[in-house]
Parts: structure tokens; C-alpha cells; sequence
């Protein structure tokens, strides 16, 4: 007997794309850059802040890299295991570019932390995408954005996209308080910064503090970071406030406490 609940076949994702680690840099505590390069990137053009990018990692306990297949909804390898996928988000860039900068922040473990801390120039992983990113209404009056550290990359290019007459209130949790100053400072942004401890509960500062941050009827929302964090945030505008859905893009970048996942 077949089972009649089929899952649904989902558009087959950008291939992996084979690339080298050409240099690490740990630029705070809680963030290490990671420099890929190699022909296979020729063509890979970012145009949209805040996409994503996956990076396939290899598989735990194993140092050969193992491209995975697509089955119409998951990538699996050939013994039947899911791969060591993470979403990042990259910067924008041409085609022609030789390089691919990606930011990983450091939690206390996890697959892609243990990797970003060890991995030394010359290893093998790969990347696929670009991913959806976020389309700026350069027509709205202002914008709230918010995210913790994890979205600090994908805040950085949205903030910087909106156009500068725009007014833009921020919201960021960090726990490295340099953090912060990454973000692009310009006139008719304010950023409200909340740093915490490692052992406070994840996005617990940031959705307080947006629970009570003024809304007028047209701002454009876009938050992201922890997963349970995010969703107290959807519950608030939504329900709560009444935020219209069309208005808001908030996504989650990874979820506290899941064994082996760490960062976005």
C-alpha cells in the first residue's frame, strides 16, 4: 500500500556551488568572518539585502566535503542522512567578484560554531543560492527594523537600502556591545540597542522592547532572529495590534536550544 499523503514537491533550490576557505577572521568575540573563494563562484551575483545563502558544511565526524541530492523537498546524501546545511546571509555583490565574505556568529556549540572556530584556510565547502531577500517601498515614511546579533548582517544592508529621507527606528539585541557600531549611522535613524548577557533567554529584549514601540498605520516592519523570539513578535503585531500582515516581514534565523543548530 502506498502512502497517499504524498509531500509536496518543492521547486528545486540554486545547485552547490564548491568553493575553498581563503582566510578566517575572528572580528569580535562573538563573530568570525569567513573569506570564500574559487571559480565556481564566477556568476553568483547578490542584488537584494537581506537574501540568504546556504552553506553546506561536511557532515559530523567526517572532513570530505559530500554534495547532497535533491529529492523534491530536502536535500539528503547518498547513505539517506541529512547534510550539514546553515543559511547565511551574503553580501551584495556581482558576478564578477572573487570573493564571498560571510559572518558567522559564534553561540556557545553547534555544528556551523564548532566549524567557523576551527576551520583553517584551504578547506572544501560549498554555497548555494542566492535566496529571497527584502524589497525596499522606498514610498513608506518610515521603517522599524529590528533582529539580534544573527541578523545584524541582513539588518546592516536593509537600513542601508532604505532611501536616506526615510525616517528608521532600530531595535537590536546584542551581547557584544561593538556590535552596534556596525550598523550604518546616518540622519533620521535611531537605534535602540539592548546588550545582554549570554544566559538571558534569546530575543526576550528585543520582542519586550517592540511590544512598546510606537507604530504609525504605514510603517514597514522587517524583523528577524531567534525563532520563538520572532513568533512572540508575529502574536503582538498581528493579534495583538493589529499590524496589517502585508506591512511586516519577519522571519526566524535559527532556534535556541535545538541540538547541533546554532546561528543563522
Amino acid at each position: 500500500m502506498t502512502d497517499s499523503k504524498q509531500l509536496p514537491v518543492r521547486q528545486e533550490p540554486p545547485p552547490f556551488r564548491t568553493v575553498t576557505v581563503a582566510a578566517t577572521e575572528l572580528v569580535s568575540p562573538h563573530l568570525q568572518r569567513i573569506v570564500l573563494a574559487g571559480p565556481e563562484l564566477d556568476g553568483f551575483e547578490v542584488t537584494e539585502p537581506a537574501s540568504s545563502v546556504r552553506l553546506l558544511l561536511p557532515s559530523a565526524g567526517r572532513t570530505e566535503l559530500v554534495l547532497p541530492s535533491w529529492t523534491g523537498n530536502e536535500f539528503l546524501l547518498p547513505d539517506g542522512a541529512r547534510p550539514a546545511i546553515r543559511t547565511l546571509t551574503p553580501p551584495l555583490r556581482g558576478p564578477a567578484e572573487p570573493n564571498l565574505t560571510l559572518d558567522v556568529v559564534l553561540h556557545d556549540a553547534g555544528i556551523l560554531t564548532d566549524w567557523a572556530r576551527t576551520v583553517e584556510p584551504g578547506a572544501t565547502v560549498a554555497v548555494s543560492g542566492p535566496g529571497r531577500g527584502y524589497a525596499i517601498d522606498a514610498a513608506a515614511p518610515n521603517f522599524l527594523l529590528a533582529g539580534d546579533e544573527s541578523a545584524l548582517p541582513a539588518l546592516s544592508q536593509v537600513l542601508s537600502a532604505i532611501p536616506r529621507s526615510t525616517l528608521v527606528h532600530v531595535v537590536v539585541e546584542v551581547i557584544d556591545p561593538d556590535a552596534v557600531e556596525r550598523l550604518p549611522q546616518r540622519d533620521g535613524v535611531t537605534i535602540e540597542h539592548h546588550v545582554v548577557s549570554g544566559d538571558t533567554t534569546p530575543g526576550d529584549a528585543m520582542a519586550t522592547a517592540l511590544a512598546h514601540v510606537p507604530i504609525a498605520p504605514d510603517t514597514r516592519v522587517w524583523v528577524a532572529g531567534e525563532a520563538a523570539a520572532v513568533q512572540r513578535v508575529r502574536r503582538e503585531f498581528f493579534t495583538g495590534r493589529g499590524i496589517p500582515r502585508s506591512h511586516c516581514t519577519i522571519r526566524g534565523y535559527w532556534k535556541a536550544g535545538r541540538d547541533g543548530v546554532d546561528g543563522t
